[in-house]
């Protein structure tokens, strides 16, 4: 609070335009993203961490994630704004603050669509831009690495913008693809292989992410469904839904166990992910019992932030253990 005689100086022009372009791309959980680069950090081996090719390729990639994550979000706002589904999920009666109209400068005014489709556009040339130079600068460049990259750059933004990938039904596949993907590509480029380990934490991160997407998807089923989006919550039933979701829920804590029968990764992880594997299954059993899709998704995303927690730990102290 300011002392008493004194003046807030006010936001400057710049910075109000900053912020408005902030809460468009969802800087909140553009940072949540961002959590996949220390994934990839920590599993490396200690002895190639600080090594100065792989940290130029993260910094490198980084930049360019900046671009393609705001270009994703961005692109589907004004794909939301133009279809009406964003109107109809976010002023309804059913809004709370669970899910703040601030975070949609479209619906506000405070932005046109032509600025937001053209910082959209800007974003993904300078996403591609970055990425291609982490290509050709980093250290390896297995074909699958470079071949996942490439597919998370053209497909990531066609969630509900160019081949509209939801609106067609594939809209919860991409999204795990693009989340697994955000580890697994610049892994593929400062180390080359790809550990069971490591493909066992990118499928944990794109799980985070997809289980946080279909309890949105529940929430917006009227929306969605009324402007042709083809989420699994519009197509099933209300029971054919709850079972979906369990089946996501069962399958996030098999990406763990299963590896783990199979002799793939040690005891130890499984131990260091206990707190995920329970806050899933509480998000889960408190959505059947009360059917509320927003504060499931709001758990999603401490469930999420849980699961990255866990690896870093196990990551840091693998070498220990």
């Amino acid at each position: 609070m300011a002392a008493a005689g004194t003046r807030v100086a006010p936001r400057t022009g710049v910075g109000r335009r900053l912020g408005r372009y902030a809460r468009l791309v969802k800087f909140q959980f553009v940072l949540d993203f961002f959590l996949a680069l220390l994934i990839v950090w920590t599993a490396m081996e200690p002895g190639t961490r600080l090594d100065g090719p792989v940290l130029l390729t993260l910094l490198v990639f980084a930049l360019g994630k900046v671009g393609v994550l705001s270009a994703v979000m961005t692109l589907d706002d004004v794909t939301g704004v133009k279809d009406g589904s964003d109107t109809a999920n976010y002023l309804s009666e059913g809004n709370t603050e669970l899910r703040p109209l601030k975070r949609k400068p479209l619906l506000t005014g405070e932005l046109t669509v032509h600025q937001a489709q053209r910082f959209g556009y800007l974003a993904l040339g300078w996403g591609a831009l970055w990425w291609l130079v982490a290509v050709l600068s980093a250290p390896h460049t297995p074909v699958w690495g470079v071949v996942v990259t490439v597919l998370l750059l053209v497909f990531s933004v066609q969630y509900s913008w160019g081949l509209k990938l939801s609106y067609v039904g594939l809209g919860e596949l991409l999204l795990l693809f693009s989340a697994t993907a955000f580890v697994l590509s610049p892994y593929s480029l400062t180390v080359g292989d790809l550990p069971a380990l490591v493909l066992v934490e990118a499928l944990l991160f794109g799980f985070g992410q997809l289980l946080i997407s279909g309890y949105s998807n529940t929430q917006d089923i009227s929306g969605d469904a009324a402007v042709g989006r083809r989420t699994v919550a519009v197509m099933a039933s209300e029971r054919g839904n709850q079972v979906f979701l369990g089946a996501l829920t069962a399958l996030n804590l098999l990406v763990v166990l299963g590896p783990y029968a199979a002799g793939w990764i040690s005891g130890w992880f499984v131990v260091a992910t206990v707190p995920l594997m329970a806050l899933r299954l509480r998000q889960y059993g408190a959505f059947l019992r009360d059917g509320h899709a927003l504060l499931a998704r709001s758990r999603g995303v401490v469930v999420f932030r849980t699961t990255v927690a866990c690896v870093l730990a196990y990551n840091v102290a693998q070498h220990w253990l």
